[in-house]
Parts: structure tokens; sequence; C-alpha cells
């Protein structure tokens, strides 16, 4: 007979969650988001696809610093590198899409690895400084790459058929970012329960304790460069897909700061805190634009002349809050809410 969480069999310690719960929310969760085109306005439609795909860049930088312990603040240039993969695939050496999209993938993989090589001995800010240098290298190397990379001019891509789905329409664009995002959350969850996954979280919480136990610190930490600038180049190719446009312009330092401040506010290590700290972040200047049509005047006019700068600040507000007054981030604020609900009365 069950007690609690007690688990009876091998069966019950794998699986996902045995929670009728969770599994009707989720279902409901998919359902909603199914339905999701032929509710919401165009508008809506465009900001849900940016959540999408930005959740799928901001799994892959979970990987290396929520799950690893590996800080990167170059993670535009895995973007980048995944948005230039596709276009010059499809427009100059006239690869299929579905090819181009898993080159956007591959090639920030590689270079994921090179990065990955200095923090076999770098930690904490060195390394973060490292990786941010990175960017700047891929952003330096574009711009110097004459008619293959268009320089500064960019290059035009159209939406292409993938899979013989015609994602030229918003709502079929929107279904395919779906069904990426929704593997890619697939993929990590089992990631982070299997062994591979503890591995990882080993080596962030203590590689010393780690390598006593015969974990191998150059090979995890290489395979979480792997893995998270793989996610990111993907993002970046569905980035560039969206906008039917790449450009160094278009892949701003703030993309960094904004992945890393989606993995502090939705929970270092965590998969949901992803998905929420990605909602919360995408969502967060939205919100703070319609406040300020609503005072009219020059904060109004402000986040138009000055869009990118307030983004800057709301980022860094946001990091700060959470850091000082919950660490845990939105993951924790749910677990607490949750268990409040459920222990209700009983808890107070």
């Amino acid at each position: 007979m069950r007690s609690g969480y007690f688990k009876q069999s091998y069966s019950d310690l794998v699986v996902l969650t045995d929670s009728p719960v969770v599994k009707g929310w989720v279902t409901v969760l998919l359902l909603g988001l199914l339905a999701a085109p032929f509710l919401l306005s165009g508008y809506l439609l465009s900001h849900l696809t940016v959540i999408l795909f930005t959740t799928v860049g901001a799994l892959g930088l979970m990987v290396l610093t929520g799950f690893t312990g590996l800080i990167s603040l170059g993670h535009v240039g895995f973007l980048m590198l995944g948005g230039y993969a596709y276009a010059v695939a499809v427009s100059r050496w006239g690869l299929p899409p579905e090819l181009a999209l898993v080159l956007s993938a591959v090639l920030p993989a590689v270079f994921g690895l090179v990065v990955g090589i200095p923090s076999l001995r770098l930690h904490g800010l060195y390394l973060a400084i490292t990786t941010l240098a990175f960017s700047y290298i891929v952003s330096a190397a574009i711009l110097a790459g004459g008619e293959l990379t268009g320089g500064g001019s960019g290059i035009m891509i159209e939406r292409p058929v993938i899979l013989g789905m015609n994602l030229s329409s918003d709502r079929a664009f929107y279904w395919f970012c779906l069904c990426v995002a929704f593997l890619t959350v697939l993929a990590v969850l089992n990631l982070r329960r299997s062994y591979v996954g503890r591995a990882l979280v080993a080596v962030r919480d203590n590689d010393i304790a780690a390598r006593t136990m015969g974990i191998s610190l150059v090979r995890y930490k290489l395979l979480a460069f792997l893995i998270s600038s793989a996610l990111a180049g993907l993002a970046g190719g569905l980035m560039a897909i969206y906008m039917s446009f790449v450009s160094v312009e278009g892949y701003p330092f703030l993309l960094s700061i904004e992945a890393l401040a989606i993995v502090i506010v939705g929970g270092i290590g965590s998969v949901l805190g992803a998905v929420l700290g990605t909602v919360f972040i995408v969502t967060l200047p939205e919100v703070f634009s319609v406040l300020m049509s609503f005072l009219g005047g020059r904060l109004a006019d402000a986040m138009t002349t000055s869009s990118h700068e307030i983004k800057t600040i709301l980022y860094g507000v946001a990091i700060i809050a959470f850091l000082r007054f919950d660490p845990r981030g939105l993951r924790g604020i749910w677990h607490d809410l949750r268990h409040a609900w459920v222990q209700w009365p009983l808890r107070y």
C-alpha cells in the first residue's frame, strides 16, 4: 500500500509526474496553446511566438548555468551563429530549410566546445568574461564576412516550408515553434533526471566532490556547453525565420542579459523556472509599455525612443529584486503557493 510520497517501483522513480492534477493542468495548457491562434489577435500571437522560441534558448542557458553552474554572458554569440548559419545555408548555399535548421544547432554546438575548453580552468567572473569576449569575436567576424554574411547589411530570408508545413503565415510558424519548444522542454526534463543531468548538478554543487565520485569534469562541462550552445543556436535560427532578416544589430548584448535574467528570475536549476522566467521577462517590457501609455506624455514617448535602455533597466531591477527578496525565483514562489493551497488551513 502506498503511503505519502513513497515510491514502490523503479517506474515510479523515473516518471516525470505521477500526479493526476499536474497531468490535467498540463493537458489544459497544451490545449490552450493549440487553440491560441484561433483566439488571440495577431499581436498577441506574435508575442506568444517570441516566448516560445525564447524558451528554447533559455533552456539552453539553464543547462549551462542552472544545471552545471557555469556562468555565461556571451550566449548572444551562439544565437547569432545559429541565425547566420540558417540564413547563409538557405540563401547562399541553397540547402533545404530542414538541413539549414539542423546546421543552426550544429555550428554553435561546435563553437560551444571551443568556448567550453577555458571552462575547465576558469570559474565565475573569469569564465563570464571569456564568453562575453566570444560574443564580440563572433560579431566582428560576421561583420568582416563580406558577401557570405552580408557584412553590416545582413541577409534577407523568406519563411520556408519545413517538413511539408508552410511557415509563411504567423499561425503556421506559431505551431512550428510550439512543437519545437514542447520537444525541447521534454528533452531537458528528461536530461535533468538522467545520469548526465545528475552529474551536471553534482559539478555545479561541488566539482571537487564530483570528481572524487568519478565524474569527469572535462566530459560533463564540455557536454553542458555543447547542449547549451546547440539549443541557443536553434533559438537563433527560429528567431531569424521569425524576423525574416538577420543582422548583427538584431542580436544585441541585451539578449545575453535577458537570458541571464530569465534564469535568475525563473529559478536557477528548474525547467519550470525557465518557462516561467521567459514568460515574465518577455512580457515585462510590454506590460510596462502599456502602463506608460496610460500615463501619457514623455513617459509614453520614452518607450518608443529609448526602449533598449528601458528594457535594460527593467531587467536589472528584476534581477536585483528577486536576488534580494526571493533568490528561488518564480519557481520558489509557485512552490509556496501550491503548498499553501494544498495544506490550507493547516499550514497556518
